[in-house]
């Protein structure tokens, strides 16, 4: 339970943080570059974030000599100022991010899951790049964007490569990002080295620590994307790279090719949209850390979604989804068959991660059904059950490490809200996730979760 100082620590940064956002009102007829007295050429930009979480009954297992039950909570800020210097044959960029955690509960440690540099990741440069614009390459009339230095990066369906939004930190690069367009046409090539997350001791201490590149892993992605039959129809087609060199005894050493396609229509009114996505893993990789043989990696991916928009009142869209993600079928084969998700994010198709995260795009099938509705311009609200079943029970659920002869997970429902308070100023968003206990969840001895969080997000 939180003290009521807490609540009161709580409920003052708040207050705080809405001053600073009505302030930021004033800034909706102007640029915030010319209040501030900035050049044209010079545009800085800031987003601070404030969200405290709680997850009532835990579904992981016990690991590291941490409890397997109970509940969690945290309070985690996120800061990003950004800089860009747009000069007249090139733009130098740069990014701030600061990433800290609070009130996390002592059971909530720090060589679980739980709490990772996915959650936080203080004081730390997440961007420096230069964007020189090439135009005519190939083609007349093409534009295309070049961009050196360590950089984020959406590509596609952000399944397999993302910026991520919903989490606390945020994946980035060093290397080469080169993004052609022409017409309906694009193409996208990219080389790199991840960078490495890194905090001092203790994660809860918020204590800064440079990150760093990893120079051992690799990787690269080409992704060529054009209308199809249709100008509401596109196609897609990728490979990416993924090598990563033996480090240490906790660093697994794997070698993967990535390819697929997706094809889709975009949401409009009154027209059915889909999205169908399948992609293929072919390498070598390990099943744990632990010392063991390299395997052969063979594995899969696919989604598809079928929505409908209507033009009633509050313009409701209907999506029928699916996903299925392989597993490894034999721990004895020879071959690991447990998809890897790469860089992607998930918090869209399987809700909310952060101290939560129950589920992953591996070893796992699952059909939903979600509902947008929007009551007000500036109001936003989803409804989502979903049911999560083991694609292979020879494996792991892999997010709870929970391994059993069931199938079915559990059915999770999910209600989110979300308000655009002041313009693109101020955001206020709430909601939910309940995890109903499946037969693999009570053959475990779990049993229902409830995750719940508030946020506000401050632009200006």
């Amino acid at each position: 339970m939180i003290k009521l100082s807490i609540i009161n620590h709580y409920a003052g940064v708040l207050l705080a943080v809405l001053s600073v956002a009505c302030h930021a009102d004033h800034l909706v007829a102007h640029r915030s570059d010319s209040v501030f007295g900035l050049p044209d050429w010079l545009n800085i930009s800031i987003n601070h974030r404030i969200r405290y979480e709680t997850l009532d009954g835990q579904y992981r297992a016990k690991t590291n000599g941490l409890p397997g039950n109970g509940g969690d909570q945290a309070l985690v800020f996120r800061t990003l100022a950004r800089v860009r210097m747009d000069l007249n044959q090139f733009t130098i960029g740069a990014e701030m991010q600061d990433s800290r955690i609070s009130l996390a509960d002592s059971g909530t440690a720090t060589n679980s899951k739980r709490l990772t540099t996915t959650i936080a990741n203080p004081l730390e440069l997440l961007q420096a790049y230069l964007e020189v614009p090439v135009n005519d390459i190939g083609l007349k009339n093409s534009q295309s964007l070049l961009r050196l230095g360590r950089i984020t990066m959406d590509v596609g369906s952000r399944r397999l490569v993302a910026r991520n939004r919903f989490r606390n930190t945020i994946n980035a690069f060093t290397g080469i990002d080169w993004q052609w367009n022409y017409q309906d046409q694009g193409f996208r090539a990219f080389y790199t080295f991840p960078v490495e997350r890194r905090v001092q001791g203790d994660i809860r201490n918020n204590h800064p620590r440079f990150d760093s590149e990893r120079t051992t892993t690799r990787f690269w992605g080409l992704d060529y994307h054009q209308n199809l039959f249709t100008q509401t129809d596109q196609g897609e087609v990728f490979l990416f790279g993924l090598d990563r060199e033996k480090q240490k005894k906790t660093v697994k050493n794997l070698s993967l090719y990535t390819f697929g396609f997706r094809v889709w229509r975009k949401p409009a009114n009154q027209l059915f949209d889909y999205q169908l996505e399948s992609v293929y893993q072919l390498g070598h990789s390990r099943l744990s850390s632990a010392p063991s043989k390299t395997l052969d990696h063979v594995a899969f991916f696919h989604h598809a979604e079928f929505g409908y928009q209507s033009n009633s009142v509050w313009s409701p869209r209907l999506i029928l989804q699916y996903d299925y993600a392989s597993g490894d079928d034999s721990p004895n084969d020879g071959e690991n068959n447990r998809f890897n998700t790469l860089f992607g994010a998930r918090r869209f198709d399987f809700g909310p991660t952060s101290i939560y995260g129950a589920f992953a795009r591996s070893n796992l099938h699952s059909p939903g059904l979600r509902l947008k509705m929007r009551p007000l311009k500036s109001l936003k609200t989803m409804f989502v059950v979903r049911g999560y079943w083991l694609a292979s029970t020879a494996d792991l659920w892999t997010t709870a490490g929970i391994k059993g002869n069931q199938a079915y997970i559990g059915t999770q429902i999910e209600a989110s809200l979300r308000w655009q308070v002041l313009s693109k100023h101020l955001q206020l968003e709430a909601g939910v996730a309940h995890l109903f206990a499946g037969d693999l969840m009570s053959k475990a001895g779990k049993g229902n979760a409830t995750y719940a969080y508030s946020q506000m997000t401050v632009k200006f």
